[in-house]
């Protein structure tokens, strides 16, 4: 099973996997950790009918090449940055983020502002400590590297069964792809680096969360939190963390929905989001 059709950048000299269409304002979607573009699939193509889309692998996921460096938050966000230039994107770009890759859009628009239009943030990292126990697993080394030494289908399976409420949606086309992603030689690396950098075995860790939110909340740029209330990875109670931590956000609860909202409630999703640019403006406030 091989990764979807898609274009290819490179970018500082590494490949980097990416789709790039439509035309008018810019969006950038970013998916989560040891995920791919495809993810953001549905979404790419409804909103590339009125925006300039790009959708990417994140270094050292998917299609795309590794980073020379330790792959981390800002490293990730410094990367993304580098993508939106290189498809032509160098002003603000509406930032949307699922898990891992909302920590990433957070990041990319606390370390360069002028780069974000908006955030909208998908069942993000950032909000709370908990994160499911296969995670905290990872950041005890020696049993890391015993785990994602030989990617196996029934892992993977079970993956994508804890990702999603409803089960029709762990496809044996979607089981493929994640166990095809999880045996590039660099995905072990990769995926050890971010969760030491993020975690440990209790948990996200605290000094990273609070720097970043800290410096998004001071931004005050239009934000939309959403989440599904069947989420096994990151507990659907962050979401009320969320609205403490951005006052001035908007919040939004899918029911029956696990991890994926822009997979398990596409059309709903889409629908939400135009609104929430309509409403915004899509610009930052004055």
């Amino acid at each position: 099973m091989s990764l979807a059709p898609a274009d290819e950048l490179h970018v500082a000299g590494r490949r980097i996997r990416c789709r790039v269409s439509g035309d008018g304002p810019p969006v950038l979607l970013l998916h989560g950790i040891g995920r791919t573009m495809d993810d953001f699939a549905d979404q790419h193509e409804g909103l590339a009918r009125d925006h300039r889309v790009v959708s990417v692998d994140l270094p050292g996921h998917g299609g795309s090449a590794p980073l020379d460096t330790p792959h981390t938050l800002p490293a990730l966000a410094a990367a993304a940055v580098q993508v939106l230039d290189a498809a032509g994107v160098t002003g603000p770009a509406h930032l949307v983020g699922n898990s891992l890759g909302g920590a990433v859009a957070m990041r990319l628009a606390a370390d360069r502002p002028e780069r974000a239009a908006s955030l909208v943030l998908v069942n993000s990292a950032g909000f709370g400590r908990e994160v499911t126990f296969a995670l905290r697993l990872l950041a005890l080394r020696p049993l890391a590297r015993l785990l994602l030494r030989r990617p196996h289908p029934g892992i993977a399976r079970r993956t994508e069964r804890a990702i999603f409420h409803d089960p029709a949606y762990v496809t044996e086309a979607r089981v493929a792809a994640a166990l095809a992603v999880a045996r590039e030689p660099h995905a072990a690396r990769v995926m050890l680096e971010l969760v030491g950098s993020l975690g440990t075995w209790r948990g996200v860790r605290p000094q990273w969360r609070r720097e970043l939110i800290d410096a998004v909340a001071a931004l005050g740029l239009p934000t939309l939190v959403v989440w599904g209330d069947r989420d096994r990875i990151l507990p659907v109670r962050h979401l009320s963390n969320a609205g403490r931590y951005f006052p001035q956000a908007q919040t939004h609860l899918f029911p029956d929905t696990g991890h994926m909202p822009h997979i398990e409630r596409a059309a709903e999703f889409e629908a939400l989001v135009r609104q929430f640019w309509s409403r915004s403006g899509g610009a930052r406030p004055a």
